[in-house]
């Protein structure tokens, strides 16, 4: 479908006619609805100072709420404006990602643009720019090329969100050690004030008002600019607080310039908001001319085993990353049919790490070609692995030299990681002195992962980002951009005592995946860690192992277990089926925090496949096959949580059982406190169809 633009240009003339008419108003307005109707965003200028506010249905969700900037040794751009002109746009087109959680996307929405002048001397320019959806909204600020702000120094955005009420969120403190890896909390906006370092929170920000309506903010196209958090201020407002520059400055730049979308989704139903793609749809399409060689796959590796104790990344007599343990987990991915291996501690420095990392030089008994030869040999994707341990100085230093060298061995996907909990980002000149310590999320770092994504780019590398930026949809521009950490994944069940709560990823959905697809590493089957120590285990039942690979998505699915924890296990045959890569994906059931049921398309495919997870109360849902196309019967291959499953006492009781079904079947899922459900549908073979039931 061709994009299709409608737009209408309201002059200074118009402006006149608009206030002559209505008489009364004493502040010119401009609103622009979403193509539905149902959603609506109104400008409007307040002696001067702009503001927006938001209505669903006639009932106002976004009091004004103020916009604006204050800079470093510059006055204010946040007053003394008048609307120089505006434009009202429709926007209708669909694309097609290369890889994603669907094919196919509508990206459809009603733009406003308001260019604002300053009334007084130095008349500097302001244009602001609001898209509306039917899922939700972006705005942002453009800044043109002018005289009396070339460079300039962002000292605060102002940005504001004057909510309706104390809402429910879901939520995780900004500015600690931990970056976003913590368990989320679940409480009223109000207790940011005292339960958040500078009550202060990242996004995706995720909420629910005393009416039923689900609300998410975040942001979209994230370049170039500081990472935004949520400020709590005063009472229901919220307000962006950039992370700053190790002097206090937030962004640096040069007109012509913008900022990246703030976004709020808005969902009647918490399902809603997991099939929303107003984040992509923010972003610029894909810059790449050849994407043939970007693919989605699974993979098995060397990493659990570090986490668990097992190896070492370090050399040593432990040392986890050999060529002989690298031949035997190759070995066990091309046996099932997986697509690439990761190996982790290969290269030199792990004994100090940091700013002894070398990103070329493997330790003694890992032989890089002869596994990359192995590797390509059995058909299978060897992964690389650049650990920064925060000196990205150093990492910098030899990134053209670490590339080459991958490129070289034909390996095209590569985990990054940014550990540096405790010291933050060490920024150094050339001479090697010490300029700053930088935040994760701040516009150093920003531009550094930008910088990193084209570099891979052009040499053909997939990305797989650990403690990285917060996803924003990059991944529409960049579609090597694949997956990312971002969160408290897995391995904090290996080695943090009591690991992650068992509501956890029934929290992830509608949260931190609003953003983008995270490497979360599921599959683990030895949940009791060997029993060797009772603090340390992970907090699921098998089954919802496998419910993780639909749930949580990620274009590069992990089996993260030790391969010898999976033989003999029949479960383990979901993880081999399950595609990574779909055409369609429904919510069938939702309630955050509590339980969500997906079902998604296999891309190119028949097949179709459920995943159903809960916290720690079991749940029985009813569950009705309508995706399932009409006239056809399928196969249902279902992974349960046996009678008597629980997370805690019983975990790996598993029972798996098939039968026919058809798009009239309502399948009642029982799943076990801390539990869930696995299903592959596979289209009946007339054989089956025949006899009334599944081949065994």
């Amino acid at each position: 479908m061709k994009p299709i633009h409608i737009c209408l240009t309201l002059t200074l003339l118009a402006i006149a006619l608009t206030l002559t008419a209505c008489g009364a108003l004493r502040m010119p307005t401009r609103a622009v609805t979403s193509p539905d109707g149902r959603l609506e965003l109104t400008f409007l200028l307040r002696d001067g100072a702009p503001y927006y506010r938001v209505h669903r249905d006639g009932a106002e969700i976004i009091k004004p709420s103020k916009l604006g900037f204050t800079f470093k040794e510059a006055a204010p751009l946040n007053q003394n404006f008048s609307i120089a002109y505006s434009q009202a746009c429709s926007y209708d087109e669909t694309w097609l990602q290369p890889w994603g959680e669907v094919r196919e996307i509508r990206n459809h929405y009603h733009e406003l643009q308001v260019n604002l002048v300053e009334t007084g001397t130095p008349a500097r320019q302001l244009t602001l720019r609001f898209r509306v959806y039917n899922d939700g909204l972006g705005f942002r600020y453009e800044l043109p090329r002018q005289e009396h702000l070339a460079a300039f120094e962002i000292m605060d955005e102002e940005t504001a969100f004057v909510l309706t009420g104390d809402h429910l969120a879901w939520w995780i403190p900004a500015y600690t050690p931990d970056r976003y890896e913590t368990n989320y909390s679940t409480s009223p906006l109000s207790t940011f004030q005292t339960r958040s370092p500078r009550a202060a929170a990242h996004t995706p920000l995720t909420m629910q008002t005393a009416e039923g309506l689900y609300l998410s903010f975040h942001e979209a196209a994230l370049t170039d600019y500081a990472a935004m958090t949520l400020q709590y201020t005063e009472t229901n407002t919220l307000v962006a607080d950039l992370v700053p520059w190790s002097d206090g400055v937030k962004v640096r730049g040069t007109t012509p310039f913008q900022t990246p979308w703030r976004t709020l989704q808005v969902a009647a139903e918490a399902g809603e908001l997991l099939t929303s793609n107003l984040i992509l749809n923010l972003n610029e399409p894909n810059l790449l001319a050849d994407t043939s060689w970007i693919k989605p796959g699974k993979y098995t590796g060397i990493w659990w085993g570090m986490h668990i104790g097992e190896y070492s990344w370090a050399a040593g007599a432990e040392h986890g990353a050999t060529t002989a343990r690298a031949k035997r987990y190759i070995n066990f991915a091309a046996q099932h049919v997986f697509d690439g291996v990761l190996v982790e501690g290969w290269n030199q420095g792990w004994e100090q790490g940091g700013y002894d990392f070398d990103f070329t030089t493997p330790y003694a008994d890992f032989d890089i070609e002869e596994v990359s030869r192995y590797a390509a040999q059995q058909g299978i994707e060897l992964i690389g692995h650049h650990e920064t341990d925060g000196a990205v100085g150093n990492y910098i230093q030899q990134l053209g030299a670490a590339f080459d060298f991958y490129e070289d061995l034909d390996i095209h996907l590569l985990k990054t990681g940014y550990v540096a909990a405790d010291r933050g980002i060490q920024r150094w000149d050339d001479a090697g002195n010490l300029l700053g310590v930088e935040a994760h999320h701040g516009q150093y770092m920003v531009r550094h992962y930008r910088e990193i994504v084209k570099m891979a780019a052009e040499h053909q590398i997939m990305l797989n980002v650990h403690e990285p930026i917060k996803p924003t949809g990059i991944r529409r521009t960049y579609p090597n951009m694949m997956t990312r950490e971002g969160a408290r994944g897995q391995e904090f069940n290996a080695w943090c005592p009591g690991g992650n709560r068992v509501e956890h990823t029934v929290i992830l959905p509608f949260t931190r995946l609003l953003g983008g697809p995270m490497d979360f590493t599921p599959g683990i089957f030895d949940l009791l860690l060997g029993g060797k120590d009772p603090h340390y285990r992970v907090n699921t039942t098998l089954t919802k192992q496998l419910a993780l690979y639909v749930v949580l998505y990620s274009p590069w699915q992990m089996a993260a277990d030790l391969p010898e924890n999976y033989a003999g296990q029949p479960a383990f045959q979901f993880i081999v089926d399950v595609p990574v890569d779909w055409e369609e994906t429904q919510v069938l059931h939702a309630a955050i925090g509590d339980y969500v049921t997906i079902v998604r398309q296999e891309r190119d495919g028949e097949e179709w496949y459920l995943g159903s997870i809960t916290d720690e109360l079991s749940r029985t849902l009813q569950t009705p096959l309508t995706f399932l196309p009409p006239e056809r019967q399928f196969v249902a291959e279902i992974y349960a949580d046996a009678p008597g499953a629980d997370w805690e006492t019983n975990p790996l009781a598993l029972e798996i059982r098939e039968q026919l079904v058809d798009r009239e079947t309502i399948l009642q899922l029982t799943l076990a406190p801390g539990g869930g459900q696995a299903i592959r549908f596979r289209p009946a073979t007339a054989e089956e169809l025949k006899r009334g039931q599944p081949e065994n």
